[in-house]
């Protein structure tokens, strides 16, 4: 009884702290570990070699957490309408106020504190909180503890909120009860996630190929973006929500734009701004507080190109140009040289200057993709 009680007060904590969802799952294996596993062998993590690296700890936190016993995982809302600068580019919806991270680990560390001043757990207690910053498969965690379902685009879904929350855990050394979860969800025979994709990255139901996948490349690669993806990315400068767009479950999740506020600098700027700042320290301080300093200024400036590239209009030429000749990146310097070619091919000025960029670049990757610029492969 006296787990069930505290598994009950622990609850009631979470909301006091503001958070929407919240169960508790034990500390153990995660159902999907082996789906996780073959993921990963087959090459689908991309560049994220971490997750290769930290796969054993994955499957089993109790390798790295050994005096966890229980996961209070929550889950807050951050649905809101979709998101566009000012010169039509878009953003991912949650990147686009406060960095949910610090705002999840406030939230999180608060209740902590009121779990120990409650003595649900000792004072001073072993416990972890976390918000995609430990090894852990949170999905897998949170449907465990009844948060959601697991769709075909791999999010977790919720019948009030669909694919918008954010997740976030307290490991702790004590036994709690774990929550019982909800009659299970489905997508049915629904395939609007794999269907609207535009890259294909979805390649089964479940499973997302992270090679293919638009938010890979223009968030967590350091890399030039696949030159047969570029198209595909269209008008998204920072991640990709289509396939959460196109979810069912997510379309009457309530407006909680005003719960992480729109960050000024979408507001006040386009891409073009993107392509215009100088280094990591205007970076920090054009976009402070905010998820967009991930990619941080290159791969900034390379989506901002690809997103030029991908329009109609030539408002971007000069500082296109001035990218291509000046920026001491050469991720930034081919991918203006992809855009120019793709915008203003017809241009003989714009074709000279793509071969005297040609001409003088040093970097073996950058000069063979601005070859193929040139030869018109875009």
């Amino acid at each position: 009884m006296r787990a069930v009680a505290s598994t009950e007060r622990a609850l009631e904590l979470t909301r006091e702290c503001g958070f929407d969802l919240a169960g508790v799952a034990p500390l153990h294996s995660p159902r999907d570990a082996e789906h996780w596993r073959r993921w990963i062998e087959r090459g689908r993590h991309a560049g994220m070699d971490w997750l290769e690296r930290d796969l054993e700890r994955v499957a089993d936190p109790r390798t790295w957490a050994p005096r966890g016993r229980s996961l209070l995982v929550v889950g807050l809302g951050h649905s809101r309408p979709a998101v566009q600068l000012p010169d039509g580019a878009s953003i991912a919806r949650y990147a686009a106020g406060r960095d949910y991270h610090n705002v999840m680990r406030r939230r999180l560390r608060k209740l902590r504190r009121l779990l120990q001043q409650e003595g649900l757990i000792g004072k001073p207690s072993w416990s972890y909180v976390s918000s995609d910053s430990v090894p852990l498969l949170e999905r897998s965690h949170a449907a465990e503890a009844g948060l959601g379902f697991s769709s075909k685009a791999a999010n977790l879904l919720h019948p009030s909120f669909g694919p918008w929350f954010f997740l976030g855990e307290v490991i702790v050394d004590v036994e709690l009860e774990p929550t019982p979860a909800p009659p299970a969800g489905s997508c049915g025979t629904c395939r609007a996630c794999l269907d609207a994709c535009p890259t294909g990255a979805i390649v089964a139901p479940g499973e997302v190929d992270a090679r293919l996948c638009l938010s890979y490349h223009n968030i967590e690669s350091e890399h030039a973006v696949p030159r047969e993806l570029r198209a595909g990315l269209g008008q998204w400068a920072f991640g990709c929500d289509v396939c959460s767009q196109v979810c069912p479950w997510g379309a009457k999740a309530p407006d909680l734009s005003e719960r992480f506020g729109l960050h000024p600098s979408l507001a006040e700027h386009g891409v073009v701004r993107w392509l215009e700042l100088a280094d990591e320290a205007e970076v920090s301080s054009v976009f402070a507080g905010a998820a967009l300093q991930r990619p941080r200024r290159a791969g900034l400036a390379r989506n901002a190109a690809i997103v030029l590239g991908n329009r109609e209009g030539h408002e971007a030429d000069q500082v296109l140009l001035r990218a291509l000749n000046f920026d001491p990146e050469p991720l930034v310097r081919e991918a203006a040289g992809w855009a120019l070619a793709r915008t203003r091919s017809h241009s003989a000025a714009v074709r000279a200057a793509l071969e005297a960029a040609y001409a003088r670049e040093s970097d073996p990757a950058a000069r063979a993709e601005l070859r193929r610029s040139l030869d018109g492969e875009l």
